[in-house]
């Protein structure tokens, strides 16, 4: 079985299509890094700080769903930090699985690009959720949030690259 994930084509030059594109390869590799390890150990600590691989994937679909929905949109969502404990910390509900996690991981991603389908990229993001009026900056486009979400990606891939490679020695996209 082939599960290498694909960054989209270089031959792309539609803007919504390449964000929407590399945060589909971003998913793709937070599936890929979890496919394979026992729930055990998805949800064990091998950091100092003690996330687990389970804990930071919940933590980037509740990101991406945060600054999307919440964010962009500014629609209510009960809990806009379910990924997150009392303390701050990451942490991801005792009933949750590795597939539950990532089907609600891939249905983020499906939100998004309904969103992004239906919203201009120079769009500012709506006042009443995570923006309001008393912001000392405008809210941003939403080509800054899908920039930011990519870069949020981007910098916990690494994190979980090296989670699985203490984990099980896997290394690789």
């Amino acid at each position: 079985m082939d599960d290498r994930v694909h960054k989209p084509d270089r031959g792309i030059v539609d803007e919504k299509e390449i964000l929407v594109g590399f945060l589909d390869y971003d998913r793709g590799v937070v599936e890929r890094k979890l496919r394979g390890l026992s729930e055990a150990d998805a949800r064990a600590s091998v950091v100092p700080s003690g996330w687990s691989m389970l804990e930071l994937a919940w933590h980037l679909a509740s990101m991406e769903r945060r600054w999307l929905r919440w964010g962009f949109l500014a629609e209510p969502l009960g809990d806009p930090y379910p990924d997150s404990d009392e303390t701050g910390s990451w942490h991801v509900d005792a009933s949750a699985t590795t597939e539950s996690v990532l089907a609600g991981l891939r249905t983020v991603g499906e939100t998004t690009a309904r969103i992004v389908a239906a919203h201009d990229l120079d769009e500012r993001s709506s006042l009443g959720g995570r923006f309001s009026a008393d912001d000392e900056h405008a809210p941003p486009t939403l080509r800054w949030v899908l920039v930011y979400v990519i870069q949020e990606y981007s910098r916990h891939l690494g994190h979980l690259d090296i989670a699985r490679e203490l984990i099980d020695g896997e290394t690789g996209e």
